[in-house]
């Protein structure tokens, strides 16, 4: 088994980030739960429908966990994609685990089942506010090769806690859908440094939209989630209205920069060029020192 995370699919993640032999799934492929609308469309099915769903354990501490699988259909969420998450989700609140780990890697809404895949995204978003509400906190790690966009990427905002990758990526809107609707000049797609210094994982940490960035290895992610449990969750109306502040605060200070260069220059970076090259410790030192001096909140 690898121990890189990029590289593995989705039920890779969840034996090397889960203790040893503690995973039990629900709903699995043995059970060929699939898309209702895929075959109808002459469309491939996968009988897990692109996500794993189960509980287990780590470090000892019982968790509900979700993995999408971007091997299928880029890890789109469908009808029945979405509604297993939301029903694990569901079952959160009734059994209180310690954690729901969300592993995403989705490019959004599965074309395919427009509707449903926005109803059940919204339906996920629901279901998350209303675990932490219940007081489980719910935890994203995003860190695969299709990375997490459309509203999967702002039902990861909704969540207690991010943990990313370098490699990882997060935002609304893909690069090729922004391609598609603004044109090669406004976002060119196959521009691998413009994208990932948009919406790749060093920048979202620099935004203190990520709240820990690990390098590229499952015991990092492992590492990481198990601190995040252990720093529980403020679910509080403060901590929402500091969210608030911020992104106020943010939209005021950089609203005008055209590239995420002119960001890092703002926040102190006198060669933003640099900050590809750094290494995952490298860079985590270098930003805390400089979000310290920072009037916005450091990641």
């Amino acid at each position: 088994m690898t121990s890189s995370y990029y590289e593995s699919t989705a039920r890779a993640r969840i034996a090397g980030l889960l203790d040893a032999n503690s995973f039990h799934e629900w709903l699995p492929a043995a059970e060929r739960v699939t898309s209702p609308h895929l075959a109808t469309l002459e469309q491939p099915a996968a009988f897990d429908d692109g996500v794993v769903v189960g509980k287990g354990s780590i470090a000892g501490k019982k968790i509900f966990i979700a993995a999408q699988e971007g091997g299928f259909m880029g890890g789109a969420v469908g009808e029945v994609h979405g509604a297993k998450i939301v029903g694990m989700l569901e079952r959160a609140v009734r059994d209180q685990p310690a954690a729901v780990l969300l592993l995403l890697e989705t490019g959004g809404v599965r074309l395919q089942e427009a509707n449903a895949g926005l109803i059940a995204v919204s339906e996920v978003m629901r279901a998350i506010l209303s675990a932490r509400a219940a007081g489980v906190p719910v935890i994203v790690a995003i860190g695969g090769q299709y990375g997490c966009f459309g509203g999967m990427g702002i039902a990861a905002r909704c969540a207690t806690a991010i943990i990313i990758s370098e490699e990882g990526r997060l935002g609304l809107s893909g690069p090729e859908v922004i391609e598609t609707a603004r044109g090669v000049e406004e976002y060119d797609s196959r521009d691998r440094a413009l994208v990932w210094r948009t919406v790749g994982g060093k920048h979202r940490y620099l935004l203190g939209e990520c709240d820990t960035i690990v390098p590229d290895s499952m015991e990092a992610f492992r590492n990481a989630i198990i601190a995040s449990i252990e720093n529980g969750d403020d679910w509080s109306l403060q901590a929402l209205e500091r969210e608030q502040q911020l992104l106020g605060d943010r939209l005021q200070r950089f609203g005008d920069c055209r590239d995420s260069r002119d960001i890092w220059r703002k926040l102190g970076w006198p060669d933003p060029d640099a900050i590809a090259m750094m290494d995952n410790d490298e860079f985590v030192a270098a930003a805390q020192k400089r979000c310290a001096k920072q009037t916005i909140k450091a990641p």
